[in-house]
């Protein structure tokens, strides 16, 4: 606890702080709550598009099995050229969204090509608008826990450090000024007690002159 000065001033800069924290410990809270709430709607909202990609891909797989010509479909045939990302706020942190994204097919043959090629390009692009939309979701969650732990360590800060201290410190000086109150009323007793005491003598002395 760091040295503070026991005087009146001191004092109310410290009930000051007090308020000041007290009022924005219910905000920070509440942001704390906020956060932790949309971690988790976003992470289930990205295992849920895990797992349809998931789906789609086993689906693919079959699909293409029974076509017999597995082979035939190569990953590349189908890129990526452009991913499309907009800005979102949450609590005050500045998130990415996915907003779609450009795909490429690779050159093939259509005449050595089976039919069924443009059919499987396109449920691959699903598969990976999927994962993108994914990576954006996780990029999402980290940032949000990144804010997360900031916000945790102001709560923690102003409840467990800022709070207590604050109030000791008001209590501190609040003990000390008592004291020196409680002192200056026993001074002023024994001055005045004195003073009555020099009066009494002073009269004393004129009697017997």
């Amino acid at each position: 606890m760091a040295k503070i000065k026991l005087t009146k001033n001191e004092q109310k800069a410290q009930k000051d702080a007090l308020k000041m924290y007290q009022r924005y410990l219910p905000t920070l809270t509440l942001k704390k709550q906020q956060l932790q709430s949309e971690i988790r709607t976003i992470d289930e909202k990205a295992k849920a598009v895990r797992a349809e990609k998931k789906a789609l891909e086993a689906d693919f797989e079959k699909w293409i099995s029974v076509f017999g010509e597995k082979e035939a479909f190569k990953p590349g045939m189908v890129t990526v050229d452009n991913i499309k990302k907009g800005w979102g706020n949450i609590a005050g942190v500045k998130i990415p969204v996915y907003e779609g994204a450009d795909f490429g097919r690779g050159d093939y043959d259509l005449y050595e090509t089976p039919l069924w090629i443009d059919l499987a390009a396109d449920r691959m692009e699903k598969a990976l608008e999927l994962d993108l939309q994914a990576e954006v979701l996780d990029e999402q969650v980290r940032l949000l826990e990144k804010e997360l732990r900031t916000t945790t360590q102001r709560v923690n800060l102003f409840e467990k450090v800022k709070i207590p201290e604050t109030k000791a410190n008001i209590k501190k000086i609040g003990v000390f000024l008592g004291d020196e109150q409680v002192a200056a009323v026993v001074r002023s007793k024994i001055s005045k007690r004195k003073l009555q005491a020099g009066a009494s003598s002073a009269e004393e002395d004129e009697e017997e002159i």
